[in-house]
């Protein structure tokens, strides 16, 4: 992202002020360095996450195969072994969320504290804040790649499947074992209540475990969905905290992406069309957190985001690159069909 951006916003308490934001080269302060390391090191687990979703390809053809031969073996075991390192494989992701949650609410209990206003955490904090909006952007980019890949929910599917099949046609006790890939093999056993275990407890996935995943995988945008009830959770979680200092931040946050990606002068700084896009997924990343926490949401008139603006800068990038983060908004957010909406705000949101 190039060089510091300046960037002209107004504070929350209406007091204008400027503030530069580093959104790539931020350096934590010795007070920072702390919760910047733990952070870092979910952010680099991170981007390996999503190169792994990116590359993830599944099992469809050998599904495909298996569903169409269901009395051949050597095709039921094909699939199955194609599929059991798929699943485990979308086990990790879905408990790499519990990390991202963690790291979150670290950020969160630091920029929202008293003392200081959003404008002031942002400006003084630029290390942290630059964590935050990288969440932000791991979490849209993850929700894009999930949204346009069918094969994830057609695999967990069908692992679940066979799995009750398993429970249903085999006796108490069951146990096969597959050999995957050649170095990976995976003992199963049915107990006699018919619950689903493997023995390698490092790779488990239970019935409680698969419940959980069928229901992350199932949202249009897992991880979006699994920030929003985290921020939620921490507002209720801290009442002594004001609820403001929490929405207040996140306006602040939509804001400043939004005169960053507004204003010649800012834009013309970005070094890359990617750039453009990692603001983009911030600014609508808090929009949506701020819309879950605020009690009247993110489209009233009394709203501090300024969602016709934040909408317009959305709809005049390519279509291909922002139809994702537009649908996040039409289904996503909390308050998009309250009658406190203006029509307007409905209007331009609604798909071609």
């Amino acid at each position: 992202m190039g060089n510091l951006i300046k960037v002209l916003t107004r504070d929350i308490d209406n007091n204008g002020g400027n503030f530069f934001l580093d959104f790539e080269n931020a350096q934590p302060s010795q007070s920072e360095t702390e919760v910047w390391e733990k952070v870092n090191q979910v952010l680099t687990e991170a981007q390996l996450i999503l190169e792994d979703l990116q590359s993830y390809r599944g099992a469809g053809e050998e599904i495909r195969q298996a569903i169409q031969s269901p009395g051949v073996e050597k095709v039921q075991e094909k699939a199955w072994s194609a599929v059991v390192p798929l699943v485990v494989k979308l086990k990790t992701f879905y408990e790499f969320t519990q990390k991202l949650e963690s790291s979150l609410l670290c950020l969160l209990d630091i920029l929202t504290s008293s003392g200081s206003t959003p404008t002031q955490h942002l400006e003084q904090k630029q290390a942290l804040a630059r964590q935050f909006a990288h969440i932000l952007h791991f979490t849209l980019r993850f929700d894009e790649l999930k949204m346009t890949n069918p094969a994830i929910q057609n695999d967990f599917s069908y692992y679940r499947r066979t799995i009750s099949r398993m429970r249903i046609n085999n006796l108490p006790f069951y146990r096969t074992e597959l050999s995957l890939s050649r170095c990976l093999t995976f003992s199963f056993l049915i107990d006699f209540n018919g619950n689903f275990a493997q023995t390698d407890a490092g790779n488990e996935v239970n019935n409680e475990l698969a419940n959980r995943m069928s229901l992350f995988y199932a949202s249009a945008t897992p991880m979006l969905k699994t920030l929003s009830d985290v921020t939620t959770k921490f507002v209720s979680d801290n009442p002594d905290v004001p609820i403001e200092n929490t929405t207040d931040c996140l306006s602040t946050m939509a804001s400043v992406c939004k005169v960053m990606l507004d204003t010649p002068e800012y834009r013309s700084r970005f070094t890359s069309e990617e750039t453009v896009l990692f603001c983009l997924r911030v600014m609508v990343g808090v929009i949506i957190l701020y819309d879950h926490v605020h009690p009247a949401g993110a489209f009233v008139k009394t709203s501090n985001i300024d969602m016709k603006g934040c909408i317009r800068v959305l709809k005049e990038q390519p279509p291909s690159s922002v139809e994702g983060l537009l649908n996040a908004l039409r289904y996503t957010t909390k308050h998009l069909n309250d009658e406190t909406t203006s029509k307007q705000i409905k209007t331009m949101l609604q798909q071609n």
